[in-house]
């Protein structure tokens, strides 16, 4: 066969050697808007440095490494001992060790610690999503812990230390600590209240040991996990750790590893308990309530995983129709594609925003930003977990057969998009979440219209939208099942409202024009073509 057959053209060069969070100018324009001055050139410093990271080669290979290479699950070792122990991939240990020690589970503690370490997952996990998950249960059991002053002074530095150490031994004994959570049972899913596990308690005020199952209990190999069980008092919650105080190990018998459509590097388990030792955390019968908090962070960290997935998505499409030439030019030039592609930049854009606006909110810790969470978490994790899905689809129909190879990472990025909107509560728990906090706490809605109300009367469709939305809450008739409907607007006027403030004009026009003022299609690229979407393209670009 004559060599010249092989002659490589019109090809695109990998979208790699490059600053993942310089190149993202949402991410990085939100940092500066809610950073104090003082502490700016610190955090640019250390997100540029792990988005140099991210964007390398090397990591991008340990992404593939693990998830080429699942974990393992070793019940019992050589001589028939029963370990319950889990085997990662190097790769996974490497991507987890860098991650810890660029504080991605120190928020609670530092100034700005909640934004510098959302935008840091939100490079991260560009990287590789998997191993997001112990990174996000670590970093949201402190305030679940704080409940307990004792507890959370024993545990909060290992849960915030910045060094990590695999393997299974005694808590006090290690430099740093990973923390998984347990709550879901067969029979109930999240319906918690269903839970079946129980706990009796010992002699020593505060121990119990528990029997009962976790249907889905993610990263078994962490060294302790806060779950939800039955005392003689009501629904508890709980810390079990792996390793007890004297060496041993706590029952803890893995049964089995979820065979899942994606988050392939990550381990997700079935877990059995049988006289499990557990130290109860905050008062019996408020389980729920001490785990809430928890809850509500690793829903906002469902929010933030979901835009660093769009992200990467839209980076990867826009880089490849920067290089990519057909029916006689760059595809980024032709009309068409370039509606598509900022369509794309839009949903990321906001999706950014919004979740850099939450974690902002945890940093200021007033009565009023507190109040604002409450609706504004579940609207968010709702709104942005159900984009990503289809946001990704087509940004990978963007590279075409290409982007349907595993070799361009775009398969891998589909398979993760779904996971995030069923993690931590699926679309009708978050929807039902709102309604709850609508009807029981007008604090919130008070906080949430106060958010939207600053960008009044700076753009008309956001306007109107508002109207709409104030309608729509009036009206209480059949509201649980408009409850969808109804958050996907509070989403999309919250998201419009920070685009007006903080984007850039042609950015905020398209989203208002399209998500607000109905000029839109069913699918992307349906944009008016009016509007200036060379600018909003141009904006998404990552720069190599």
């Amino acid at each position: 066969m004559a060599a010249t057959t092989h002659t490589v053209t019109n090809q695109v060069p990998p979208l790699v050697g490059y600053d993942v969070f310089a190149a993202d100018r949402a991410l990085s324009e939100a940092v500066e808007r809610h950073i104090a001055p003082e502490l700016l050139d610190e955090v640019r410093g250390e997100l540029s440095e792990l988005g140099s990271a991210a964007g390398s080669a090397q990591v991008q290979e340990w992404g593939a490494l693990a998830n080429e290479n699942p974990p393992k699950l070793r019940t019992h070792d050589r001589y028939g001992n029963r370990i319950d122990e889990v085997d990662f991939h190097p790769a996974w240990h490497r991507l987890l060790g860098h991650a810890v020690g660029a504080g991605l589970v120190n928020a609670w503690g530092r100034p700005g610690g909640h934004v510098r370490r959302a935008a840091g997952f939100l490079v991260w996990t560009q990287a590789e999503a998997g191993h997001g998950c112990p990174l996000s249960m670590t970093h949201a059991a402190v305030p679940a812990l704080r409940t307990d002053p004792g507890l959370a002074a024993e545990w909060e530095p290992r849960l915030t230390s910045h060094v990590y150490e695999a393997g299974l031994r005694p808590a006090a004994l290690k430099p740093g600590v990973l923390f998984g959570m347990g709550m879901t049972e067969k029979q109930g899913g999240s319906d918690v209240r269903a839970i079946t596990t129980s706990a009796v308690p010992l002699d020593v005020e505060g121990e119990y040991l528990l029997t009962g199952h976790k249907w889905f209990c993610s990263a078994p190999m962490s060294d302790g996990f806060l779950v939800l069980a039955q005392a003689p008092g009501g629904l508890t919650c709980f810390l079990v750790p792996r390793v007890l105080p004297d060496g041993t190990r706590n029952v803890f018998a893995i049964q089995r590893l979820k065979d899942k459509l994606g988050n392939r590097s990550n381990a997700s388990s079935e877990v059995e308990f049988d006289g499990t030792w557990g130290r109860r955390v905050g008062e019996e019968g408020r389980g729920v309530r001490t785990i809430i908090e928890m809850v509500a962070a690793t829903r906002l960290d469902c929010a933030t995983g979901s835009a660093a997935l769009m992200r990467q998505a839209v980076a990867q499409a826009v880089h490849h129709a920067a290089y990519r030439s057909a029916f006689g030019g760059p595809l980024i030039d032709k009309p068409l594609m370039r509606n598509v592609l900022a369509d794309l930049a839009l949903e990321s854009e906001a999706a950014t925003t919004l979740a850099l606006r939450c974690a902002a909110a945890y940093d200021a810790d007033t009565d009023e930003e507190r109040a604002f969470l409450r609706l504004a978490v579940p609207a968010a994790k709702y709104w942005v977990t159900k984009r990503c899905t289809p946001m990704v689809g087509e940004a990978l129909e963007c590279l075409g057969g290409n982007g349907y190879v595993e070799e361009s990472g775009m398969p891998r990025l589909l398979r993760e998009a779904p996971l995030n909107s069923i993690w931590e509560g699926s679309g009708n728990v978050q929807a039902l979440d709102v309604l709850r906090a609508l009807q029981r706490e007008p604090q919130a809605l008070n906080a949430f219209l106060t958010e939207v109300g600053k960008a009044r009367g700076a753009d008309h469709r956001l306007d109107n939208a508002v109207k709409d939305l104030l309608t729509e809450l009036a009206d209480l008739d059949g509201i649980e099942a408009r409850a969808r409907r109804l958050v996907e607007r509070m989403a999309l006027v919250l998201q419009g409202s920070l685009l007006v403030r903080w984007a850039p004009a042609e950015v905020a026009d398209a989203f208002c024009a399209s998500r607000l003022g109905g000029d839109w299609g069913t699918a992307f690229g349906t944009l008016p073509h009016s509007l200036d979407l060379r600018a909003v393209v141009e904006r998404a670009r990552a720069e190599v």
